[in-house]
């Protein structure tokens, strides 16, 4: 049924006991005496919470909730709106007890079961672990796709790096050849420009080849 009224119209703040002489609240007859075990008010609470569409991404909880089809009853009470009512600045500050007492107070003047509230939280909590299960499980495989990708391009910088490294030894062997080789032709220049100064210098004054080797910043020598 709807509320007629606001909520904290029905509290009954009272810290007085129960009367004894009432059977009513002799200890195990009133259902407001203590709060009770779950297992009392609902049953099947392993029960496994499905989601009616795929959620991903950051998820608002009334999202959560819609798609596990946890709806508002008529009535308008769910745990959170029992949540809210323990919060609010008519009895929050009041004894335990004398919120229990205030808020059952309302519930009973708004035909709501204390099954239907333990029910609806317990539902509510099913569906947000079973959602967090599902951003765990997302995680994960994120994670384990990102350490493949990674270990992939990891693999390929390797390659490549060794494949860049070959190719710099290649070009230092290329290098250092055509140095060896200009080597070797610069000794047998200067052994053939020795043999034609000495053979022309029975002919002139002054010998006009250049047989003086000049070291190059190559490392190599020149001869002048």
């Amino acid at each position: 049924m709807a509320v007629g009224k606001n909520w904290y119209s029905y509290f009954v703040v009272t810290d007085e006991p129960d009367d004894p002489a009432d059977p009513s609240t002799a200890a195990g007859s009133n259902p407001r005496s203590a709060p009770q075990r779950v297992s009392d008010v609902v049953s099947d609470t392993e029960a496994e919470t499905t989601f009616s569409k795929p959620l991903t991404g950051s998820i608002e909880l009334g999202t959560v909730y819609d798609a596990a089809q946890i709806g508002a009853p008529v009535h308008g009470y769910t745990v959170l709106k029992v949540a809210e009512m323990l919060q609010s600045e008519h009895i929050r500050t009041l004894p335990a007890d004398v919120k229990r007492k205030s808020v059952m107070v309302a519930l009973d003047a708004a035909g709501v079961k204390v099954a239907e509230i333990v029910e609806d939280a317990v539902r509510r909590d099913r569906a947000l672990d079973t959602y967090e299960k599902v951003l765990r499980q997302s995680l994960e495989e994120l994670r384990a796709e990102t350490a493949a990708e990674n270990k992939r391009i990891e693999d390929e910088i390797a390659q490549r790096l060794n494949e860049l490294r070959a190719r710099i030894d290649e070009n230092n062997k290329k290098s250092k050849s055509e140095q060896d080789d200009f080597l070797a032709w610069q000794a047998r220049k200067h052994q053939e420009e020795e043999k034609i100064a000495e053979a022309v210098s029975y002919f002139v004054s002054e010998n006009p080849i250049t047989t003086t080797r000049i070291v190059n910043d190559q490392g190599g020598a020149d001869v002048r």
